[in-house]
């Protein structure tokens, strides 16, 4: 799955620290925190119908996420939700667009790794793109592949991954396998071999839960956040099955597990809900791929709750 280009966003104008740049234009200082050392925090945002879906839980990921890594000066709610609006307002976005905020720990004085080099306030970037849900394409009629990456997931004693940081190289060198392999995206696996996440989204799957042996209903299951961070569009969809009676389980998923599937499907922001047809060369679910029942009604779940909905912001 190869993102493509959208003429839509030939002409953006990015915010950096309340600057709006034409994105040709647009730069940070090759001493900000985020050029020297990966030192930055970051979350993606959806716009539907000018409204930010899950905007405040996001906001306070962002702020938790920098409180662990000490920022001494974190911007508030309504700074970083007046600057969204601004850069909605100045590329008359109003739907389809997805924004990725940026706060790194801002420029030092010199370079190093010494936070106490950061002397001048943080840095907070806003990019807003026309972007639909990045696996529309790729789902197709056969759904995601996924290959299960060689690269394990950091358990919280090695890098928090609560700390929605922007150290990504991990999930980077398991995209490089999984375009190797001509996979959509790569599962990852935690330290002990049970599955963490995918290289960008959430990892759920569909079966019968051995604890259940004997019972035909249907089982959604998902990780527990061991090696993977407490995804907001993860939380809706657990929240979703508790609101409408789907029985759901947090627990650990083994390969095995994810190969003996009915259904699988992965969650993101950028992403949304998006099935999965094959892992490591496999079927999931029946020989014929098809997006199984239980993904089906919860993407018809999530639809409904994006419509109705979000902090209206434009």
């Amino acid at each position: 799955m190869l993102q493509t280009f959208n003429e839509a966003n030939r002409d953006l104008l990015v915010n950096i620290n309340g600057d709006l740049v034409h994105r040709d234009q647009a730069g940070i200082s090759p001493f900000d925190s985020a050029v020297q050392g990966g030192d930055a925090v970051w979350e993606g945002l959806r716009l539907y119908n000018g409204k930010i879906f899950t905007l405040d839980e996001h906001l306070e990921r962002l702020r938790r996420s920098a409180r662990a890594l000490a920022f001494t000066q974190i911007p508030t709610r309504d700074e970083i939700v007046a600057e969204i609006k601004k850069t909605l307002a100045a590329n008359s976005m109003t739907d389809g667009v997805h924004i990725r905020l940026t706060l790194t720990r801002g420029v030092k004085v010199t370079s190093g790794m010494d936070p106490r080099l950061n002397q001048s306030g943080p840095t907070l970037i806003v990019l807003a793109e026309h972007k639909r849900p990045v696996y529309d394409d790729a789902q197709g009629g056969e759904g995601l592949s996924l290959i299960t990456s060689s690269v394990r997931r950091f358990p919280p004693d090695c890098m928090d991954p609560n700390i929605h940081h922007n150290n990504l190289i991990q999930s980077i060198m398991a995209k490089v396998e999984a375009n190797a392999a001509g996979a959509d995206d790569a599962l990852m696996l935690d330290q002990r071999g049970f599955v963490a996440e995918t290289n960008a989204t959430h990892v759920f799957i569909v079966s019968e839960h051995p604890a259940h042996a004997g019972k035909p209903e249907m089982v959604v299951q998902t990780p527990r956040t061991v090696a993977c961070p407490e995804g907001i569009t993860r939380q809706c969809v657990l929240d979703l099955c508790a609101d409408n009676s789907i029985p759901c389980v947090e627990r650990d998923i083994s390969l095995t597990h994810v190969y003996n599937a009915a259904e699988c499907f992965t969650t993101g922001t950028m992403g949304e809900l998006s099935w999965v047809g094959r892992v490591d060369g496999r079927p999931i679910g029946d020989a014929a791929p098809a997006m199984g029942p239980v993904t089906q009604r919860l993407r018809g779940l999530f639809r409904e709750l994006t419509d109705r909905a979000g902090v209206q912001v434009v």
